[in-house]
């Protein structure tokens, strides 16, 4: 069952004055040591009516059993004060009427005067109860109007942003013809006229908490299916309606505070940069975190995970693997008790069978070695060259295999809290790269270009880089500029930054950007990309966006 806005802060009020009335009711009730005998009686109904509405509440599990009691007890704390007071206010009077006339008979031990509350009092004192009450009761969909528990245990979250975009290509940049005919395959259908194009990305999601140390989530995304690192969705009426995939479907477990076990398609789970993974990626698989506390200031963090990149169906005519990542990360974290912080990481990313294999004479039995998703800047082979394809028909498969070692460090500085000073640093080096194999393996001799390297400095909140529970406040702003170079097979190009050069390797540049939240979850971002090939034949772009993003 799922409730909009409207309805559930109408059951929130609904539920407050009951919560209110009761509070009201039970002081009252609470009150029969202290009036007449005739009042008594009705009070003495009153308490017993408002002891069974509680009980009937609890009963029916609208109101828990413990917060049941806890505003017995504080009814009876109320009332033991008003009695009190009024013992107290009641002893003034009788002082000063026995000054007036001494010699006036007493009134009866059984009546009691109650001195009149006004009007404003009663309000304010109406008040104060509901204050105390909704500070100490923690409301729960299961305690309102007796809907399903479970109810709470799911949190929904989403955002849309909208994006101009504009990507400008240099005219010095070789032409398509040239670029394409390079053993890096680059498959570019454009290098010399701008473009400008409308992008929309919209996301919405789902947290599930089955117990206290298992929770889940879902979380449908715009995008091209076939594209792993874009979500963006290019506008135009032609292309009929959007599609939007599951990019996230995951189980985590936390058997122990300091450990973590997820599996599915999940978030990036290392610590890392844009160097080499797109933020937009997915990872599926499992993956495990141990987070051990070394002392107030140092923890570590160890991740290790095994990864699925591509299933192939092997046989007898197909002897192309499974493509597959596993991957080590082990750091340390120092936090200030200024709130700054310093954080490295080493990581080893070991893909398996992804370099292409090439097909004997008259078979097919390694064309499916071929990556199946790629962006640009690898080198590559064609796998079935020994079958003389037509012009077309090449099938491209990866020259290099690849072993990565990537280290990544950051220290953010809080000396200006609430800004933040962040830089940052990526270095990476592909040491799978063995050019004598490589020649072996395809027939064909490459340079060794296996470094990449990133460097950025983040002023200003950091609001902008949480996730969705993460609160975007009016006013937040962000300042940010990078340096970065990829060559040609120092990453897999498929997986590194979809934005930068417009996706892959063999790339080096710069890029800057800025945030300034309008409102609460609202901000503007603008970032300039300003990329150039390292070896391979020029092509330079400059990317330059514009965004209004909001979150829910």
């Amino acid at each position: 069952m799922m409730m909009n806005k409207t309805q559930n802060s109408k059951m929130q009020s609904a539920t407050n004055k009951l919560i209110v009335n009761i509070s009201a009711m039970l002081v009252l009730s609470m009150l029969t040591t202290y009036v007449s005998a005739d009042e008594r009686e009705s009070l003495e109904q009153l308490k017993a009516t408002t002891t069974n509405l509680i009980d009937l509440l609890v009963k029916e599990g609208v109101l828990p059993k413990d917060k049941a009691e806890a505003m017995m007890k504080k009814a009876t704390e109320d009332a033991a004060k008003q009695i009190k007071q009024a013992k107290a206010l009641d002893a003034i009077s009788n002082t000063e009427a026995n000054k007036k006339a001494p010699n006036e008979k007493p009134e009866d031990a059984k009546t009691v005067r109650v001195q009149y509350v006004p009007e404003h009092i009663k309000n304010e004192m109406r008040e104060e109860i509901e204050m105390k009450v909704m500070s100490k009761l923690h409301y729960k969909v299961e305690d309102r109007l007796g809907l399903p528990e479970w109810i709470d245990r799911v949190a929904f979250n989403g955002d849309i942003r909208l994006r101009y975009e504009h990507d400008g290509f240099d005219n010095g940049n070789a032409s398509i013809t040239a670029l394409n005919n390079v053993n890096r395959n680059a498959n570019i259908a454009n290098s010399t006229e701008d473009r400008d194009r409308f992008r929309l990305r919209a996301r919405l999601g789902a947290d599930v908490e089955a117990n206290s140390w298992l929770k889940g989530g879902l979380r449908l995304t715009t995008g091209l299916i076939t594209d792993p690192v874009s979500p963006n969705q290019t506008e135009g009426a032609s292309q009929g309606k959007y599609t939007l995939g599951l990019d996230r479907a995951y189980l985590a477990a936390s058997p122990l505070p300091w450990v973590s076990v997820q599996g599915g398609r999940f978030a990036n789970p290392f610590f890392h940069t844009d160097l080499m993974w797109d933020p937009d990626l997915a990872f599926d698989g499992v993956a495990a975190t141990f987070k051990p506390k070394i002392n107030d200031a140092f923890s570590s963090e160890t991740t290790v995970g095994a990864f699925p990149i591509d299933e192939i169906q092997a046989s007898e005519v197909n002897k192309a693997q499974d493509k597959w990542l596993y991957a080590l990360q082990t750091g340390i974290k120092w936090q200030g008790q200024n709130k700054s912080s310093a954080r490295i990481g080493l990581a080893y990313y070991d893909y398996e069978n992804v370099e292409g294999q090439p097909s004997p004479f008259g078979t097919t039995l390694y064309d499916a070695s071929i990556p199946a998703f790629r962006q640009k800047g690898n080198n590559t082979f064609v796998v079935n060259a020994a079958n003389t394809p037509a012009a077309g028909s090449e099938k491209y498969g990866l020259a290099s295999k690849f072993k990565l070692i990537d280290v990544t460090g950051q220290v953010d500085l809080m000396t200006f809290d609430p800004v933040h000073v962040t830089l940052t640093g990526d270095y990476v080096r592909n040491i799978g790269f063995d050019r004598a194999e490589i020649k072996k393996r395809t027939g064909a001799d490459f340079a060794e270009e296996t470094d990449g390297y990133q460097v950025r400095l983040d002023v200003g909140q950091n609001s902008f880089n949480g996730g969705s529970s993460v609160e975007v406040k009016p006013n937040d702003w962000q300042v940010s500029f990078a340096y970065k170079r990829l060559e040609a097979d120092s990453v897999l190009d498929a997986f590194t930054d979809s934005d930068f050069h417009l996706g892959g390797t063999d790339a080096e540049g710069w890029v800057i950007g800025g945030n300034y939240a309008i409102d609460k979850n609202a901000w503007v971002n603008a970032r300039y990309y300003s990329a150039d090939s390292i070896t391979g034949p020029n092509l330079s772009i400059d990317v330059l966006m514009l965004d209004f993003i909001a979150k829910f």
